[in-house]
């Protein structure tokens, strides 16, 4: 192959989903921020969303490769099976042998193992890819399945990822119930003309490329062009496009080479291929403005107690006072909650949360901080209460609309 020639230690372009290869776009990092909030967040769905090729997979396993001890994990990747199939599907991840059960014995198990593990302080997570193929009647098993809980809080915990379709059906008539428990949704379109040059950069250094161009500067336009910024086709088309520089001894990738491969390829671009219009990336060029209007949403808060979403609430530049007391900006009416417990202060930036010299403090990832700059999905412990921040600096599309943009939000 070529990576001699190109210097590099692996091929930088294959197309399994493989986690050290993950390329956190701004979209791949709010839909991962949304599966880690299931693992803090009991009640509801999360869906994942996204064409062929968007990355879904690469995304989960990095996700479940990121995951605490604590946390037990059922993946299922085989969708078009029937309830009882499934079923024995999950419990097989969980280590049991199940094929001789009969449906209720199945169900029993299951419910007793959720149990089990949520009594021993353990969380359990099922996660269902290519979730599109899904029947109605496996969905619903799904939804009875998120049910089983403790007098606490939920037992299972549940992400759901698939292609679009998989939107439509939870919108269908039929499957109401359960739509009213999906939490959130976010769908993961392509990735920008930006992102396409900085994803194709960032696996050739993954690769060993040691900050060397390997593509010459006049190629990132066209790879657009013609893959539409689906990770999928970037991968396809930069491998086959190194390919034909290696066949004329090239340690890099000419304008020419990429026109070698496309012709080999027999692709048209990508807009033609689809009949889809390629939508010019304004975000960088808005960027800027954007960050100085005072009406900008530039994060969200994710406020759980117990498991359960209590509030969701947009942050815009400026400060964000929360307490126990009426006159702060976000009241939490908890007897652990001091009077004015800490502030977030938002600016185009960046986002920090501080301890208002509160009595119980505030504690990131179960170590108490006296300031802490935000990342996107970064959890806050306020008291009882969990803090969830989402980065918002990049307007995207998400299906699921906020609830109050009062000055005072009381939380009980």
């Amino acid at each position: 192959m070529y990576l001699e020639l190109f210097k590099l230690r692996e091929l930088p372009f294959l197309l399994g989903p493989d986690p050290q290869f993950l390329y956190l776009s701004k979209q791949h990092a709010r839909a991962k921020a949304y599966m880690q909030s299931t693992v803090w967040f009991t009640d509801g769905f999360v869906v994942i969303t996204g064409e062929i090729g968007a990355g879904k997979t690469t995304l989960i396993e990095t996700f479940i490769r990121e995951l605490q001890p604590d946390v037990v994990v059922a993946q299922v990747n085989q969708t078009q099976l029937t309830p009882t199939a499934f079923l024995q599907a999950v419990l097989v991840q969980f280590g049991f042998s199940p094929f001789d059960m009969k449906k209720v014995e199945v169900l029993t198990t299951l419910n007793e193992f959720l149990l089990d593990q949520q009594a021993s302080g353990r969380k359990v997570l099922l996660i269902v890819d290519e979730a599109q193929n899904l029947s109605p009647r496996v969905l619903e098993e799904i939804r009875m399945l998120s049910g089983v809980e403790s007098a606490k809080e939920k037992s299972l915990r549940i992400i759901l990822a698939g292609q679009p379709e998989l939107n439509e059906k939870l919108n269908s008539a039929e499957l109401v119930q359960l739509a009213q428990r999906v939490r959130l949704r976010f769908h993961l379109a392509a990735l920008t003309k930006a992102e396409t040059a900085a994803y194709i950069d960032h696996r050739l250094e993954v690769a060993g490329s040691q900050g060397r161009r390997i593509f010459g500067e006049d190629t990132y336009n066209t790879i657009y062009r013609y893959t539409g910024g689906v990770p999928r086709l970037i991968n396809t088309l930069c491998d086959s496009s190194m390919m034909t520089a290696f066949g004329k001894d090239q340690d890099h990738v000419t304008a020419a080479n990429l026109e070698a491969a496309i012709r080999e390829l027999q692709w048209v671009e990508f807009a033609s291929s689809t009949n889809r219009m390629l939508i010019p990336n304004f975000e960088a060029d808005m960027a800027a403005p954007l960050a100085n209007s005072a009406a900008t949403i530039l994060g969200r808060l994710l406020i759980a107690h117990g498991g359960k979403t209590a509030l969701e609430r947009e942050l815009k530049p400026g400060r964000l006072v929360i307490g126990r007391t009426p006159d702060n900006d976000l009241q939490i009416d908890s007897k652990f909650i001091s009077r004015h417990h800490c502030q977030i202060v938002t600016q185009a930036n960046a986002c920090v949360v501080e301890d208002l010299n509160s009595t119980n403090g505030i504690f990131v990832q179960s170590k108490r901080v006296r300031r802490h700059n935000l990342n996107d999905g970064d959890v806050v412990q306020v008291g009882e209460h969990e803090i969830m921040y989402i980065d918002e600096r990049v307007p995207r599309l998400r299906s699921s609309t906020t609830t109050t943009d009062t000055a005072v939000q009381e939380i009980t």
